[in-house]
């Protein structure tokens, strides 16, 4: 009854399923991987900017250029408040809100986009404190440019004048006529009565969608795993119910009509059958 298993076609399934399986659980099992790496990374991020807090404060240049390794580590700045800005739709605590952004000249000639504090509501200059004159020193959490449109940064465009969707020195170097620094810091204390904005884990190390598209292939390759199982035993099983059939004479519905068909064919009428072969004079 199963000697059909031993049948080119069913060795092609068999060598297919004893393969596909393994490749699959490997698969599976890589992506599962990639997601606890990434978990790990965003701890090991958050835990980076927690303990960033209490290092000392070190020049700003000595900390540039922002890699993974700098950002959120303590940096200090000297200089001069300039332009001021505002930053909207940013959330903090679940609550609507705006950044107020002050750039502030340094004596290198550049700027430092400096976030000075958080305030609910619709962004509006009025609200919005003046930043501090003369000469000050700042310190705070080192940050990288942002991205318009990625880790919940707006890309809206045509924004009222005074504001900005995205603190980057790709966006402000069109707003102001010196060069700005490609980082920013957001102060450790709000400014003038602000709520503080946290310093936030370096890009690339969050729980983003990334993450949990590795989670879901993940749970689709171990899913083929089971589909492939179970396709195998599907064609199994009707293997052996027509190998049973046949023992038992019992045809299939194409081979009954196959059978019928030559019947019919058998008892034609002479003038209906072919001419015969045989030749006459």
């Amino acid at each position: 009854m199963y000697r059909f298993l031993l049948t080119p076609r069913w060795w092609a399934i068999n060598v297919f399923l004893l393969l596909s399986i393994p490749f699959c659980v490997f698969m599976g099992s890589w992506q599962l991987g990639r997601f606890e790496d990434r978990v790990d990374n965003h701890r090991e991020a958050e835990a980076q900017v927690t303990d960033a807090r209490k290092d000392k404060p070190r020049p700003l240049d000595d900390l540039l250029p922002v890699t993974k390794a700098t950002s959120g580590k303590q940096a200090t700045a000297t200089g001069r408040y300039d332009k001021q800005l505002l930053v909207p739709d940013r959330a903090l605590d679940d609550k609507g809100g705006y950044y107020v952004l002050a750039l502030l000249r340094t004596d290198t000639g550049r700027a430092l986009p400096v976030v000075r504090g958080w305030l609910p509501g619709e962004p509006a200059p009025g609200k919005a404190p003046a930043p501090p004159a003369g000469e000050v020193t700042v310190t705070g959490a080192l940050q990288a440019s942002e991205t318009p449109g990625s880790n919940g940064v707006s890309s809206r465009s045509g924004l009222p004048e005074g504001q900005t969707a995205a603190i980057s020195a790709a966006s402000l170097i069109n707003l102001v006529p010196y060069d700005v620094y490609d980082a920013w810091v957001t102060l450790n204390d709000g400014d003038s009565g602000m709520r503080a904005v946290p310093a936030s884990a370096p890009g690339g190390t969050g729980l983003d969608l990334k993450a949990f598209q590795n989670l879901g292939y993940t749970a689709e390759w171990f899913a083929f795993v089971g589909f492939a199982i179970f396709m195998w035993f599907r064609l199994f099983r009707r293997e052996v119910e027509l190998a049973r059939d046949a023992e038992l004479g019992i045809l299939p519905d194409e081979a009954e009509a196959e059978t019928a068909e030559a019947a019919t064919e058998s008892t034609a009428p002479a003038t209906e059958r072919e001419p015969s072969s045989t030749s006459g004079v």
